[in-house]
């Protein structure tokens, strides 16, 4: 989870791997009933051959709690270290399961961050899954706020949606990331309320230096009764397509392109440059989480995702984990 930018719809699913075609053959005969067969014949090699069923992992995110939330493979962040104010604690407690409001029986995932401008009065909170998602399409349904629960509003708070793998050192050329990030309150030389899609390539940290193809939203999305957004990220043939509640709005590639796996993550911390002024009573922010899935090597379009969202909730599916780790399986960090 970087922070700071570089200055720098198929009716189908769809297989990113080709999918084999049937081929019809016919046998020469003068027979009616071979010529019968032949027509059988050419008849099923033109019929559509459906993709495959991906491998799936979907959360509803309908745990008791969070120590049942990290059985099922999250982690809770406790490294300290980037992003967010130096000094800053990565609070595991900052993660919550809470009731929906909305749906009786349906529960959400929280995030909880608050600050009072210095980093000992900071917890910011991250939660991660396995390294294990590549190509395909990544979805999540979140929830974003305008404002704090409590305090001053008007801190340089970051809400966001990623996946990302390690950075190993300074333009790690298999670093790879695609982070959604929402400031409220702007951020990074801007005052603007701006939900940034962001393609990574490689970046050194200090002194900042980026290589990434971005495209930002210039709204407010956080606002009651209009605060929750789907997202999703199509990545496939070298090319990353991002879409905000079933609308297309950017799309990138080139050396930007993720080239290992990487993990899914949600954060929610504070930019170290424009934090309200110190002391007094600390502001609190949340992000909630409905749903999140990864369809591993396939392309599936908005509508296409919500339909399948439903249909599992429909026959009470809250958690599927097919997606296979590689081999041999890769570390999984909670600390970026």
């Amino acid at each position: 989870m970087l922070g700071i930018p570089a200055l720098d719809a198929p009716a189908q699913a769809t297989a990113i791997q080709a999918t084999p075609t049937q081929a019809g053959s016919t046998q020469a005969g003068s027979t009616q009933a071979g010529s019968t067969q032949a027509r059988s014949t050419q008849a099923r090699s033109t019929q559509t051959v459906a993709p495959p069923e991906p491998e799936w992992f979907f959360d509803d995110f309908t745990y008791a709690d969070t120590a049942a939330l990290q059985q099922a493979g999250w982690q809770l962040r406790s490294a300290h270290g980037h992003p967010g104010i130096p000094g800053a604690r990565w609070n595991p407690d900052g993660a919550q399961m809470v009731d929906d409001p909305t749906r009786p029986g349906k529960r959400l995932l929280r995030l909880h961050a608050q600050t009072d401008g210095t980093g000992p009065g900071t917890s910011q909170v991250q939660v991660c899954h396995q390294r294990k998602y590549l190509a395909g399409t990544y979805a999540a349904r979140v929830r974003f706020s305008d404002q704090p629960v409590s305090g001053a509003d008007g801190d340089p708070v970051i809400q966001t949606f990623y996946a990302v793998s390690p950075l190993r050192f300074d333009f790690d050329p298999e670093f790879s990331e695609l982070d959604w990030e929402y400031l409220p309150n702007g951020g990074w030389g801007s005052d603007k309320t701006r939900l940034y899609g962001i393609t990574w390539q490689t970046v050194r940290l200090d002194p900042w230096l980026a290589f990434n193809q971005q495209h930002e939203e210039f709204a407010a999305l956080g606002q009651p009764g209009h605060d929750w957004h789907t997202l999703v990220m199509q990545v496939a043939d070298g090319r990353t397509q991002w879409f905000v509640d079933g609308r297309q709005v950017t799309e990138h590639g080139g050396r930007n392109y993720p080239v290992v796996p990487m993990s899914i993550n949600f954060n929610l911390w504070f930019s170290p440059n424009g934090p309200l002024a110190t002391g007094g009573t600390p502001r609190v922010y949340e992000q909630d989480v409905d749903w999140v899935l990864h369809a591993k090597d396939t392309v599936l379009s908005p509508a296409q995702i919500e339909a399948r969202v439903a249909q599992w909730r429909l026959k009470g599916v809250a958690r599927l984990d097919q997606v296979r780790p590689p081999v041999p399986a890769l570390e999984n960090r909670c600390d970026f």
